[in-house]
């Protein structure tokens, strides 16, 4: 006979023998899994439906699409508290973890200006809450300022006060990573940064290092010299170990597999993670995002998901 880890306080009971009984526990498992994904794209469809109408009936000052944006937010929140993953215990690579806080608004911004480092003004960003919850998407063309915001609103979390118009709740802790990886320390070994960063000793930080797929030779060697690749599975390790509660990512898929691709994915949205992130591939954008922000013509505004990004086909148009 097995039981199954309970589900809302309740514990089956299979009255087989064990090989047959696990089979239909992980049967369960599955269809669990299949729901949790179905639910939770209704719940972001849900999300983003709401945000568009909140930003229709702020600027057209119509009482009844804000009151309908809030009917649909309501539903969204309804849904995502029936949200539970199916349980499952698998192996490492690349995951996420997030560090829980009650806070509702994680990021105030209060119409701030963004230059270019010479001194050219960019755009202005608005009035914008970061939500708990949230995975916004920050759009525009190359040159935008992108990056930049994510720069600034990564000075402001580690460097409090130190941005004025940007406020963030103390219960806030940043996971960061850029498409350099310039967080990492160029002149340490992947095993040095990882035992010296996170306390965890040579035999876990090996183990951990050989799961995101680096040999003993390369956990030895100056991250200055890994493939840019490298470099992306190091970075996420990383931020996976700091178990923030908000990731800022700066083309995070840049230098990462398909198959990486898409257990970021998964883990971003079984952590329910809060993330202001910049990307151009397609498919992540359509998979994760729940609100988009569009650097145009000098102003910041939240906008519906583009066509091109809801028609990307997961899997094919990375790009």
């Amino acid at each position: 006979m097995c039981a199954k880890e309970p589900a809302r306080g309740v514990w089956p009971i299979y009255g087989h023998p064990y090989t047959r009984a696990r089979h239909l526990l992980d049967a369960d498992d599955a269809a669990q899994a299949a729901k949790f994904a179905k639910d939770r794209s209704e719940a972001d469809r849900l999300r983003r439906s709401a945000n568009a109408l909140r930003n229709i009936g702020i600027n057209s000052r119509s009482d009844a699409a804000q009151k309908k944006s809030m009917q649909m937010a309501e539903r969204a929140e309804s849904l995502e508290q029936t949200l539970r993953p199916a349980h499952k215990e698998r192996a490492g690579e690349i995951r996420l973890d997030a560090r829980g806080t009650h806070a509702r608004v994680l990021i105030a911004i209060d119409d701030v200006a963004i230059a270019a480092p010479e001194g050219q003004a960019l755009f202005r960003t608005g009035k914008l809450s970061v939500l708990q919850g949230d995975r916004i998407v920050v759009l525009g063309r190359n040159g935008a300022g992108k990056s930049l915001f994510i720069g600034l609103l990564s000075r402001a979390m580690t460097q409090r006060d130190s941005v004025p118009g940007i406020q963030v709740h103390v219960s806030a802790v940043l996971g960061y990573v850029d498409q350099q990886m310039s967080q990492l320390p160029s002149l340490e070994s992947p095993l040095g940064f990882i035992s010296g960063r996170f306390r965890l000793g040579d035999q876990r930080s090996v183990s951990l290092l050989a799961g995101a797929g680096f040999g003993v030779e390369q956990q030895r060697q100056v991250i200055a010299r890994l493939s840019p690749g490298q470099k992306a599975r190091l970075g996420l390790l990383a931020l996976r170990l700091t178990e923030p509660n908000l990731y800022l990512m700066d083309e995070p898929t840049n230098h990462v597999d398909i198959a990486g691709q898409e257990k970021l994915e998964a883990e971003i949205l079984a952590h329910g993670a809060t993330c202001v992130l910049a990307s151009h591939d397609r498919s992540f954008v359509k998979t994760v995002a729940t609100r988009c922000l569009l650097i145009e013509a000098g102003r910041m505004t939240e906008i519906e998901l583009p066509r091109e990004f809801e028609e990307a086909s997961s899997g094919k148009s990375r790009r």
